[in-house]
C-alpha cells in the first residue's frame, strides 16, 4: 500500500472505531463472556454467523452515507415520515434506558480502583459529569480520538488476559456436562444476545452521523470509509471471540452460579479471574472491563443524541442543518433522563434492559431491510446481495418465530 493511501486511510479512521467502542459494551462484556461462562465454546459458531449476517446492512449504511452526501436518516425520510417516526421513538426508548444501562455498569466497575466507599449513584453522577465535560468540549473530534486510544488498549490487554486464562487452561471439572442453550429456557438469552450483537441494527444510522462528522474534519472517500468501517466491524467481532473465551476458560464449569444481572456479573468476572490466575489480575481485569463500558458509555451519549438530533430536525421540515446547541441540548436531555431511570427505577434497571435488546431483536429486520432498500438497485455486488437476502431471511425468520413462541405464552 502506497505511503499516500495509507496516510489518507488512516485520517479517514475513527466512525468504524467508535461504532465498535459502542459494540463492546453490553454485547461484548456481558453477552458474550456470560455466553462462555453458561454454555462453554457452543454459541462461538452463533456469535460469528449473527456477525457476518448482519455485516451488509451496516456496511450499507456507510456507503449510501458516502454516494449519496446525506446520512440514513435523511434516507429513513425519504422511504416516509413515519418510517422515521417509527426509527425516532424506537431510539427514544433506547437511548434512555441503554444510557442507565451503560452508566451504571461503568459505575459498578469504577468501584475496583476507588479507595472510598461510594454509592453507586453518586459514581454514576460523577461519570456522567467527566462524560458531558468531553462530549461537550470536544463532540466528535475528541469521540474521535478516545476512540482509537481506547479500542487499541482494550483489545492488546483483552487478548493478553485470554492468553494467560489460556495457558492455565479451563477451569471445568472432569465430569461436568455443560447445559445445552439449545432449549426454551435459553431462548430469551439468545434473542438479547442476537438482538445486541454486535450492536443494535439502528446504530448504522448512528455511524452514519459519525461519518457525516468526520467528513467536516477531513477528506473522507468511499474507499477509505469502506477500509474504516471493515477494521472497527472485524475488531468487534474480535473482541466478541476474546470476551466469549473468557467466560468459558474462566467461568464455565464453576461451583458459583452465573449472575445474569450486568453489574453483578462484571464483577463476579473480576472476582473470578482474579480466584482463577491469581489477584494480580483482579485490577487487569477490572480495567479492561472499565475501559470497554467507558468507551460504549461515551459512544451511546453521543450517538443516541446525534440521531435525535437529526431525527427531530427533520421532522419539523426544516432544511438547514441542525445547530451546534441543540446537539449539546439533546446530550444532557439524554444523560439527565437516562440518571432519572437510574434514580427512580434501579431495581427495575434489568428488566427494562433487558426489554430494549429484545426490542433491538425483533426490529432488527424491519431497518435491515431499509438500509438494503436505500442500496440494494445500484451500489451492491451479486456477493453482497446475496448475503444480504441470506442475513434477511435468517432475521426475519427468527424474529417472528420469536413472536410468536411470545404469544403462545401469554
Amino acid at each position: 500500500m502506497e505511503k499516500t493511501q495509507m496516510q489518507s486511510r488512516w485520517r479517514a479512521m475513527g466512525p468504524g472505531l467508535v461504532m465498535s467502542s459502542a459494540a463492546v459494551g453490553g454485547s461484548h462484556l456481558v453477552a458474550s463472556t456470560q455466553a462462555g461462562a453458561l454454555f462453554g465454546w457452543q454459541l462461538l459458531w452463533l456469535i460469528l454467523l449473527v456477525n457476518l449476517l448482519k455485516y451488509p446492512f451496516f456496511r450499507f449504511g456507510v456507503q449510501y452515507t458516502l454516494r449519496e452526501n446525506e446520512s440514513l436518516i435523511h434516507g429513513y425520510l425519504r422511504k416516509g415520515r413515519w418510517t422515521l417516526i417509527g426509527f425516532t421513538a424506537l431510539n427514544v426508548v433506547a437511548a434512555v434506558v441503554n444510557t442507565a444501562g451503560v452508566l451504571i455498569l461503568t459505575a459498578s466497575l469504577l468501584q475496583y480502583f476507588i479507595p472510598w466507599q461510594l454509592s453507586l449513584t453518586t459514581l454514576c453522577w460523577l461519570l456522567l459529569g467527566v462524560c458531558l465535560l468531553i462530549l461537550l468540549a470536544g463532540h466528535y473530534k475528541l469521540l474521535d480520538r478516545l476512540s482509537k486510544v481506547i479500542m487499541l488498549v482494550l483489545t492488546l490487554t483483552t487478548i493478553f488476559a485470554v492468553l494467560i486464562a489460556w495457558q492455565r487452561g479451563p477451569a471445568v471439572p472432569p465430569d461436568f456436562v455443560s447445559p445445552s442453550p439449545w432449549q426454551l429456557s435459553a431462548l430469551a438469552f439468545l434473542v438479547a444476545m442476537i438482538g445486541w450483537m454486535p450492536v443494535p441494527i439502528e446504530i448504522s444510522a448512528i455511524s452514519s452521523l459519525w461519518t457525516r462528522s468526520k467528513q467536516r474534519l477531513t477528506t473522507v472517500t468511499l474507499q477509505d470509509a469502506l477500509f474504516d468501517f471493515n477494521v472497527g466491524y472485524g475488531v468487534a467481532v474480535l473482541l466478541a471471540v476474546v470476551f466469549l473465551a473468557l467466560g468459558a476458560l474462566v467461568q464455565h464449569g464453576s461451583n458459583q452460579e452465573i449472575a445474569l444481572a450486568s453489574a453483578a456479573f462484571a464483577q463476579q468476572l473480576v472476582s473470578m479471574y482474579a480466584a482463577t490466575i491469581g489477584d494480580w489480575a483482579r485490577y487487569l481485569v477490572a480495567a479492561i472491563a472499565f475501559m470497554c463500558m467507558f468507551g460504549t458509555t461515551l459512544a451511546v451519549m453521543d450517538g443516541y443524541a446525534r440521531t435525535l438530533d437529526d431525527s427531530f430536525h427533520l421532522l419539523r421540515n426544516t432544511d438547514a442543518e441542525p445547530r451546534r446547541w441543540t446537539l449539546n441540548a439533546w446530550i444532557v436531555a439524554q444523560a439527565l433522563a437516562g440518571m432519572a431511570i437510574i434514580l427512580f427505577f434501579q431495581s427495575a434497571l434489568a428488566p427494562m434492559l433487558s426489554f430494549a435488546m429484545t426490542l433491538a431483536f425483533i426490529t432488527t429486520p424491519f431497518f435491515a431491510w431499509l438500509n438494503f432498500d436505500l442500496v440494494r438497485k445500484t451500489h451492491i455486488s451479486r456477493g453482497m446481495n446475496a448475503l444480504a437476502w441470506v442475513g434477511l431471511i435468517y432475521l426475519t425468520v427468527f424474529a417472528l418465530g420469536y413472536i410468536v413462541w411470545w404469544l403462545s405464552t401469554l
